[in-house]
C-alpha cells in the first residue's frame, strides 16, 4: 500500500483554507477536517500561531475549555498571494491523468 506524503505547505494551505472556508474551527475537527493526526501534527498549528498565521483562541466552556483556530489577516494575505498561485503552477495532480 502506498501512503501519499503531503509536503507541509500542503498542510498548512489545507488548514489555511479550512479556516477561511468555515471561520473558525476548534483543535478536533480542524484536525479531522485536513486528515490530521493531533499529536503528530500539533506542532504546526503552533508554529502556524507563533508566526500570525493562524489565531488560537481559549474559550470557557463549563470547567473546560476549548481551543479554536481562525485565519488571522496575515494568513489571508499569505493564503491569497502565494499559496494559490503555487496551487495552479504546481498541482498536486497533473491534469492529464
Amino acid at each position: 500500500m502506498v501512503h501519499e506524503y503531503r509536503d507541509r505547505i500542503y498542510i498548512r494551505k489545507d488548514i489555511l483554507l479550512k479556516l477561511y472556508e468555515h471561520g473558525e474551527l476548534n483543535q478536533s475537527k480542524l484536525m479531522s477536517y485536513c486528515g490530521l493526526n493531533n499529536v503528530k501534527h500539533r506542532g504546526i498549528l503552533d508554529d502556524m500561531v507563533k508566526k500570525d498565521i493562524i489565531v488560537r483562541v481559549e474559550e470557557p466552556w463549563g470547567s473546560k475549555s476549548i481551543i479554536k483556530y481562525k485565519i488571522s489577516q496575515k494568513g489571508n494575505d499569505i493564503l491569497k498571494a502565494v499559496l494559490e498561485p503555487y496551487e495552479e503552477l504546481f498541482p498536486r495532480k497533473d491534469s492529464d491523468e
